[in-house]
């Protein structure tokens, strides 16, 4: 017995402690568990192994390699109303290094794990989280901890998907936070003008098309040929390489009256462009500035002594967006993004490195050079990592 784990499993999500369970018997682990009618049974019934491999915050600081380390730790187990999910892909986000640094929460202190959003197969649950979720089930869900080959997740954050396609992840944040920011901040009317900065990055992408969505003419700065023609095919009327072209002498002369709406993630000298060029009544959306990230500075604001002047000479408007803010809207926008995108008009474009000299992100180890590799700006679309292919015909 003690080369098993038994768990108490119940027949039906509407059976109680009170009426018959099976029992099922897993190799793998050393533990007799009689915990409460407590699915955990891996698809088709594999073991589960006793470790896992995750990604830890050891060290506060902006420097991605020096803050997380690659450990080994015990697979979690799912408590009542949780999901176990073993991860197939996960999403890298350019504020995985504010995160490591400690920029978001000061009062949380290392160690702790990191990785926002993943997709997976759900091979663990608990009691409640079974009248919803079956094992074997794919999900998708935006919760803390992704970086990990499995993660436990409430089963109120999960989204069931039909399979487990990297795509699903450019929408959980980079589309999520274009599709709410442009509507509830944006303010678009059809004719306008949209500025989008590193327009061909995983969020800019779904600026340029929901703005194209809106009637606006969609411009949209890049920093090669190659990512201004992946820019024409999504919709963006005039993409800028400015790698080649004068990015500020482009603008006042294509667009002297300037831009209605700047949709903006760079930061440093770009925003004070965006500045520069708002047209009269103009709006700034602030949803980033990656350029400061790795800085010691980090989210400390910029000094604009300028910009309370150059607002009120265009009636303009500066409107920064943070994902959290607008949880009460998430929801709906997923159900929109994912009908947008089975019927073919939303464009979820995601790299997986293998223009990297690395080659593809596979495995927790590559995290850290998909981090590198986006911050690089070498990246068309959302960076996605891969973990260990698996065998499953869902998945």
């Amino acid at each position: 017995m003690s080369r098993f784990l038994l768990r108490l499993v119940a027949a039906h999500p509407a059976h109680t402690l009170a009426k018959p369970q099976r029992l099922h018997f897993l190799p793998s682990r050393s533990i007799i568990d009689l915990s409460y009618s407590t699915h955990f049974m891996d698809f088709k019934g594999s073991s589960i192994p006793t470790s896992m491999k995750k990604l830890v915050v050891t060290k506060l600081s902006q420097n991605f390699k020096e803050a997380v380390s690659l450990q080994t730790a015990p697979v979690p187990t799912p408590g009542d109303g949780e999901l176990l999910v073993r991860n197939r892909y996960v999403g890298i986000n350019a504020s995985d290094i504010n995160y490591s640094a400690g920029r978001y929460d000061p009062s949380v202190t290392p160690p702790f794990d990191i990785g926002f959003e993943g997709v997976g197969q759900v091979v663990g649950l608990g009691l409640s989280a079974s009248s919803s979720f079956t094992v074997g089930d794919i999900v998708a869900y935006l919760s803390n901890g992704a970086f990990a080959e499995y993660t436990v997740i409430s089963s109120k954050k999960a989204i069931p998907v039909p399979a487990a396609r990297p795509e699903l992840l450019a929408l959980l944040v980079s589309g999520a936070t274009a599709h709410i920011a442009l509507r509830r901040l944006g303010e678009l009317a059809r004719g306008e003008t949209v500025l989008v900065t590193a327009a061909a990055g995983g969020t800019g992408q779904f600026a340029v098309q929901f703005a194209k969505m809106a009637g606006c003419h969609v411009v949209g700065t890049c920093s090669s040929d190659e990512k201004a023609g992946f820019l024409k095919t999504i919709g963006c009327d005039r993409p800028i390489n400015y790698k080649t072209e004068d990015l500020v002498a482009t603008l006042c002369k294509e667009y002297p009256q300037g831009v209605d709406v700047v949709y903006e993630s760079v930061g440093g000298s770009i925003f004070d462009l965006a500045v520069n060029n708002l047209a009269t009544r103009g709006r700034l959306l602030v949803i980033g500035f990656i350029s400061g990230y790795q800085s010691a500075s980090g989210l400390q604001p910029v000094k604009g002594a300028t910009i309370p002047a150059k607002l009120l000479q265009r009636s303009a408007s500066i409107r920064g967006f943070f994902l959290p803010h607008f949880i009460s809207d998430y929801s709906e926008s997923l159900r929109s993004m994912q009908e947008q995108l089975a019927a073919g008009r939303l464009v979820c474009e995601v790299d997986v490195g293998e223009q990297d000299v690395g080659g593809r992100f596979v495995g927790l180890e590559s995290v850290y050079r998909a981090v590198e590799y986006m911050y690089s700006g070498r990246n068309i679309g959302k960076v996605v990592v891969e973990l260990q292919p698996q065998n499953s015909s869902k998945l």
